[in-house]
């Protein structure tokens, strides 16, 4: 749960949910926010969470101390089903909260890495519509060396039966050993895009491993840990 108290107001409407920092400012500087009935232009006024009224655009804000946020590191051979027909270890084996909470998105059975968790149906429908263009960031682990028109094909869009997947942003970030790693940023998501896009230039991948989403990143965390969002970490998404 936030915290309650005092907050700078950008922050205050940054995590209410309805722009970046930078965006909402924009909306104190035009006069669209009242507090308490008063519009408010002061980017530093601070907002008392438990006793101010925010109203942006007619619509009353409240922080989303009703919801939960959790980060996981998925390991590989996890589904992110609740239940699977065929017996598999499911991601709801590794997390153990008290409240009902879904995956944002998905990682396939043999991937792993960042993985959200929510009970806030509107920040996973943000996080996860196309319309939106949330980068994601994989490092990818692949058989044998990339050639510089392998990349090109890649982030130009591969084709798959005649449509032209989305572009990707892709980096070579070494080739040791016969092995190649690089990281690839997609912000579209489409059903098992990574690997599809591999497949279509002939390449095998070792491992798939979503480092980030938005400007959320997995970091230390331990495979098949999960914690808690901090404030902070939920501007990183909130603010996207």
């Amino acid at each position: 749960m936030l915290q309650n108290g005092k907050m700078r107001i950008n922050k205050y409407l940054a995590l209410a949910g309805i722009g970046s920092r930078r965006k909402v400012e924009s909306y104190v500087l035009d006069g669209q926010v009242t507090i308490n009935g008063k519009v408010e232009t002061n980017l530093s006024r601070d907002i008392n969470t438990k006793k101010d009224v925010v109203v942006y655009n007619g619509q009353k804000l409240s922080l989303p101390s009703d919801y939960v946020y959790y980060k996981l590191h998925k390991p590989k051979g996890y589904i992110c089903s609740a239940n699977d027909e065929k017996g598999r270890k499911t991601i709801y084996e590794l997390v153990n909260v008290p409240e009902r909470v879904f995956s944002v998105g998905r990682l396939d059975y043999n991937s792993e890495g960042l993985l959200l968790l929510t009970n806030d149906g509107d920040f996973a429908n943000k996080l996860t519509h196309p319309s939106n263009h949330v980068d994601k960031e994989y490092i990818v682990t692949i058989e044998g060396e990339i050639l510089e028109s392998e990349l090109a094909v890649l982030r130009a869009g591969v084709v798959e039966n005649g449509k032209r997947m989305p572009k990707a942003k892709v980096k070579l970030i070494s080739y040791e050993n016969k092995v190649s790693r690089l990281s690839v940023i997609i912000n579209e998501g489409q059903n098992r895009q990574i690997r599809r896009m591999f497949e279509a230039i002939g390449k095998t991948i070792i491992l798939l491993k979503r480092v980030a989403i938005g400007g959320l990143r997995l970091g230390g965390l331990e495979r098949g840990k999960f914690k808690r969002l901090t404030e902070k970490e939920l501007l990183l998404l909130f603010g996207e």
